[in-house]
């Protein structure tokens, strides 16, 4: 297949981009919903496509065991492990930005009752800041909103995972993982 040629089928979705884009987030990131949404969206595709991600996974490491045998537990054991340490750096980058954006909006939220506050304000910018307020105490309800959707995603993911990988269980140095694993 040539370089120019796009991935097609269920290997487009199983694969992660050949030209991984790296986007800065920011302020205006947290402060534009949609962006924000459209960001965890793509973040959430690899739990979205869990269970062919399994498939793939397996069939992946069966290739690499029938050309070199590695002796390092069953290609089932391997392709588990692949995937829930893929699993856990997405959620912890998921973690990251949705914890980001809480704290820019709280954050935005504080400084504009400060100005509310402030007795030194003139009348017009207590006004303005006030309506500022109400709008952005919406974005940080529909920003905390994705610490429970997130929450639902990372245990569909987990009973998926755990549906195909019975015998898997995180590495004890992971206490984070183990966590999740055993919280059930």
């Amino acid at each position: 297949m040539s370089p120019a040629t796009p991935l097609l089928g269920s290997l487009a979705l199983q694969a992660p981009t050949l030209t991984p884009q790296i986007v800065h987030v920011s302020a205006t990131t947290c402060n534009n919903l949609s962006l924000f949404k459209d960001l965890l969206k793509e973040y959430r595709r690899l739990d979205d496509t869990i269970t062919m991600r399994l498939n793939r996974a397996n069939a992946v490491m069966r290739d690499k065991e029938r050309g070199s045998p590695s002796g390092k537990g069953t290609v089932q054991d391997q392709a588990c492990f692949y995937l829930w340490q893929e699993l856990m750096s997405n959620w912890t980058r998921r973690t990251q930005l949705v914890q980001f954006c809480v704290d820019v909006v709280d954050k935005s939220v504080q400084d504009k009752k400060a100005i509310v506050e402030n007795s030194e304000s003139t009348p017009a910018s207590q006004r303005k800041a006030q309506a500022e307020i109400f709008s952005d105490t919406v974005k940080r309800e529909q920003i905390h909103r994705e610490l429970n959707v997130e929450t639902i995603v990372r245990q569909r993911s987990v009973d998926a995972f755990r549906e195909r990988c019975k015998y898997f269980e995180p590495p004890a140095s992971d206490e984070e993982a183990r966590k999740m694993w055993f919280s059930r």
